[in-house]
């Protein structure tokens, strides 16, 4: 931005109150003051403040953070309660808010390039490249500095001067070079689980709530929420948000949702807790399908450790060590956050009332829809907040983009899960001979 505008530059708490104007200019009812939407709208704003205070007091930012947490959770709890969604229009017609989305993203955009990636980021990008070149993180000595040629590298000139001729090296390899790379490949990565997150958002609008202006509606918001700015370059907080609402708009595809919530899974911890609510959303055909394609998933993936370990040891190290186990860890004076002062006993019965919330959304109410698949899987993940040890209540981008559609959805009792025919009677059909296999014509075709 400074190239455009010299000495432009907003920080933190000026970003707060522009958002908070414009969300409430475009979002709140000014008609209906006592509405559900005007209280979603309060809840999402009332996150931001806890960040910025975590900046300053610590202790007062995570009580905040877990308060605000606490109240997420009870709103996803209660959804069903609420039987009368009416549709509230936003005050701003379809082009405008389009056009405002589309500048908030682009905002977006020059807010990740004006940053320099976190070290998560650039993890994930190593993580890649470890995996394109098959190297072993755990065995290699310096790689990340290493000149990758065949000649022995020049040293640098300190004074910036001249420098003789020497053998072709490769740019790419340098320290320095490489850290830019680093750098631009968190961008665009960060860049585009946004794009991720907002086009499905919108394509869900589309596709299953039939009002594209509500998917335009939840992508505007989603940019103008100042947590998003402030955990823009976050990409471990936002990939994995992205692949779950893209499982939602292929709900219909138990295969396809299945492999959207497996690389979910493969990115961070949080989604593994959402596969039993799937499954019992799916029923038993479903669930089989939704299953394998876990299973395929998680095939590939450990064959990706197994094609960047050096021996079974690293292979072990890698998948093993991929899972954090020390989420369980309820020993004293462990955590970072809310817990950290706070003995670990006291965070026992939180992780007990977790598996028993777990257990009751998965097995009521019987017979399930959309509605209560979006709702259960936001409460699931909002929960997690509660008793995540390591900065419990401040990874605000796993639930944000699913909080949004339950917030913004009208009622879809209407959409059921699918009904899937069994793999096995599937099978025969289709080994049967052409003769045998059952008409699928209409009876009018049938006739002719």
């Amino acid at each position: 931005m400074d190239v455009i505008l010299q000495g432009y530059a907003v920080n933190d708490a000026t970003w707060f109150y522009l958002s908070l104007l414009l969300v409430l200019a475009v979002f709140f009812r000014f008609n209906r003051l006592w509405s559900l939407r005007n209280f979603d709208l309060l809840l999402l704003l009332s996150v931001s403040p806890g960040l910025l205070i975590l900046e300053h007091d610590s202790a007062l930012g995570n009580i905040w953070l877990f308060v605000s947490t606490g109240v997420f959770l009870l709103r996803t709890i209660a959804d069903g309660w609420f039987r009368r969604r009416p549709l509230l229009e936003q005050n701003l017609n379809p082009a405008g808010l389009a056009f405002l989305c589309v500048a908030a993203f682009a905002f977006q955009l020059a807010n990740i390039v004006t940053e320099e990636p976190p070290h998560a980021t650039i993890g994930v990008v190593k993580k890649a490249q470890e995996l394109v070149t098959r190297t072993d993180a755990t065995h290699a000595n310096g790689t990340e500095s290493d000149i990758d040629s065949d000649e022995e590298p020049q040293p640098e000139n300190p004074m910036g001067g001249e420098e003789k001729p020497g053998p072709t090296i490769r740019l790419l390899a340098t320290p320095t070079v490489l850290a830019k790379n680093y750098q631009i490949a968190g961008w665009i990565l960060a860049g585009l689980s946004h794009l991720a997150v907002v086009w499905g958002l919108v394509v869900l609008g589309a596709r299953h709530l039939s009002e594209i202006r509500l998917g335009i509606a939840m992508a505007t918001i989603y940019l103008l929420l100042p947590c998003t700015a402030y955990q823009v370059h976050q990409v471990s907080h936002v990939m994995p948000a992205a692949l779950v609402i893209w499982s939602l708009n292929y709900y219909q595809r138990p295969a396809v949702a299945g492999c959207c919530m497996g690389l979910a899974c493969g990115t961070v911890f949080f989604p593994v807790f959402l596969l039993p609510l799937w499954m019992m959303f799916y029923g038993r055909n479903g669930a089989l399908r939704f299953g394998l394609a876990l299973g395929c998933v998680a095939a590939v993936l450990v064959g990706s450790f197994a094609l960047t370990s050096s021996n079974f040891q690293s292979f072990v190290a890698q998948t093993i060590g991929s899972m954090n186990w020390s989420l369980f860890q309820f020993k004293s004076g462990y955590g970072v956050g809310f817990w950290e002062n706070i003995d670990q006993v006291y965070r026992l019965p939180v992780v007990t009332a977790f598996v028993v919330l777990l257990i009751c959304l998965m097995v009521f109410p019987r017979r399930k829809n959309i509605e209560h698949l979006m709702a259960h899987s936001t409460a699931v993940v909002v929960a997690t907040q509660l008793w995540y040890p390591q900065h419990g209540g401040i990874y605000v981008l796993w639930y944000l983009p699913l909080m949004l559609t339950v917030m913004f959805r009208p009622r879809l009792a209407h959409l059921v899960p699918p009904e899937s025919a069994p793999l096995l009677r599937l099978a025969r059909q289709s080994a049967a001979p052409q003769d045998e296999r059952p008409l699928t014509a209409t009876p009018r075709q049938q006739l002719r």
